[in-house]
């Protein structure tokens, strides 16, 4: 009986304590109803997260709270809430929360993901080191050179539009980083990216892998019973040897004295004094690969899109393009301020479909106190900005693209509606996590949207009757990034003198592109001889 009683009570606690896991604790934020120990997990999107948070928010309010587990997540789909957490309050907003399956694929140096330490912030100080406004006007020249292959490939291979536009991302990034470029989407390091990049993404989708940071068991599950482990295994290979392959290749050419003026360059040459070693140095080059390839591709896809969907808005941007640049020369970014139809463009691709529609997950490093509510240290924030850029509340025809809402007002709010809570380059992140790459993001943005648009007529494709086929503007990949899928539609030069400058623009930037052919296998000098051979 003496032994019984302690037992009993004991197995109470328990009972009781477990009854409690999974119950929102009070002072938090509303959010929809729990169940015993599972909280919301039951109910957590696995894909596509964003719909389902966005929904929530019209129920439940601008920021409301899920129970996973025993965890707490706070979703912020009110810009107030972000300004005020996320920018002013960043130094209690600004870690990551724990993701193990990043941990494994990336051995916790994946700068975007990684937890609020002094590895982060060693590799945040040298990514800014390299990344000013002024060091991103130094490779213009690449950008731009890239940026007259873009139209020329589109020109040539205007069904291929779609790689075509990969290609360009990842040849800048890698020429910029590592002074490499990439001729062809076939170019073996194009290629090797994105099928790393894809499962890469795929892995970090919320809700795609169990939830192995509220159930620490789950890590030692066999790896022959947990797919997720095979596909991190699988993951991390694919990167390291692309990463590490790039790294020991700018490496070797310093070493014969071939530099040629790339980021990487500069960091190998001051490591010690930058605090980098080799694995930090490796993957902070993976991460702006990552965030320099995917992010400007899914933009520019999206734009097109966008154009053939909503031919109204073209027109009225191929006529301002006319009015400022006309049909003797191609645009420059010099021209930009005299477009403000095309600047508002730019804007609203943003937010009819932002890139990363639910940023990156973040962490709370202390409690925080919020118009009454509690947001818990440990906690994680998700910034719901595919559910701020969609409010009804704040925008008139959310769901439709309409560039004209940001010539009504500066932020493309609702007449009367107060958007000073809003900025820019919001997509771009918040707070101390905002994209370090961003002037080098824009400045590839804003080349292309006016380019595309001084160059090419976008129409839908047509079936065997000559009949328009209707695109899906919501036909988006799964991930924490996201873009269109492949679509078709028809692209034809605007005139034969657009044609005609796109060619001889394309066959001028050979001595600067000839500056990062380095290493190229037999197909692509094959392909860069074939392409400007002179007609």
């Amino acid at each position: 009986m003496a032994i019984l009683l302690p037992l009993t009570l004991g197995f109470l606690c328990v009972f009781v304590w477990l009854r409690k896991v999974g119950s929102r604790e009070s002072g938090l934020p509303p959010g929809p109803p729990t169940m015993p120990l599972l909280g919301n997990l039951h109910i957590f999107p696995t894909e596509f997260a964003h719909y389902k948070f966005s929904e929530w928010a019209r129920t439940y309010g601008g920021i409301y709270s899920l129970k996973v587990g025993p965890g707490t997540a706070i979703v912020l789909t009110d810009a107030a809430a972000v300004k005020e957490l996320m920018d002013k309050r960043s130094g209690s907003t600004a870690d990551r929360p724990p993701m193990h399956v990043a941990d494994v694929v990336a051995g916790g140096l994946n700068m975007v993901l990684s937890r609020y330490s002094e590895s982060w912030r060693t590799l945040r100080k040298t990514a800014h080191t390299i990344l000013t406004p002024q060091a991103s006007a130094k490779h213009l020249p690449i950008q731009l050179a890239e940026a007259s292959q873009l139209l020329h490939d589109i020109l040539c291979r205007p069904e291929g539009f779609y790689n075509h536009i990969r290609r360009y991302a990842n040849s800048v990034i890698l020429s910029v980083l590592y002074g490499k470029r990439a001729p062809r989407y076939e170019t073996r390091e194009t290629t090797a990216f994105f099928r790393a990049q894809h499962e890469w993404e795929l892995v970090l989708e919320p809700g795609a892998t169990p939830p192995i940071d509220l159930i620490p068991i789950l890590k030692y599950v066999p790896e022959r019973w947990a797919k997720w482990k095979q596909d991190c295994a699988k993951t991390r290979e694919m990167q390291r040897k692309l990463y590490f392959g790039l790294l020991d290749e700018t490496k070797e050419r310093l070493g014969q004295g071939e530099e040629n003026g790339s980021f990487m360059e500069e960091i190998l040459a001051r490591q010690d004094e930058l605090g980098m070693d080799r694995e930090m140095t490796g993957y902070l080059g993976g991460v702006l690969i990552e965030g320099g390839s995917d992010t400007t591709s899914y933009y520019l896809q999206s734009l097109i899109l966008a154009l053939v969907a909503y031919p109204d808005a073209q027109r009225k941007a191929q006529e301002e393009m006319d009015r400022v640049v006309g049909d003797h020369r191609m645009p420059t970014l010099d021209d930009l301020e005299e477009m403000p139809y095309i600047r508002a463009m730019i804007l609203e691709n943003h937010r009819f479909r932002p890139v990363a529609p639910l940023l990156v997950p973040h962490g709370a490093l202390a409690d925080e106190e919020y118009k009454g509510f509690l947001i818990p240290k440990g906690c994680t924030i998700f910034v719901n900005m595919w559910g701020i850029f969609h409010d009804p509340e704040l925008y008139d025809d959310p769901e439709n693209f309409v560039p004209e809402r940001y010539l009504l007002s500066e932020n493309g709010t609702k007449p009367g509606v107060d958007g000073s809570d809003l900025r820019p380059n919001l997509p771009f992140g918040v707070g101390r996590r905002v994209c370090p790459g961003i002037h080098l993001a824009q400045n590839s943005i804003n080349i292309n949207a006016m380019n595309l648009v001084w160059a090419f007529n976008f129409t839908p494709d047509t079936d065997t009757q000559g009949n328009p086929i209707p695109l899906d503007t919501l036909d988006y990949h799964k991930g924490i990034l996201t873009g269109p899928r492949s679509f078709k539609c028809k692209i034809t030069p605007r005139s034969a003198g657009k044609a005609d400058i796109i060619e001889h623009e394309f066959l001028e930037a050979a001595d600067t592109f000839s500056k990062f052919e380095f290493g190229l296998s037999e197909e692509d000098k094959e392909f860069v001889m074939k392409s400007r051979a002179r007609h």
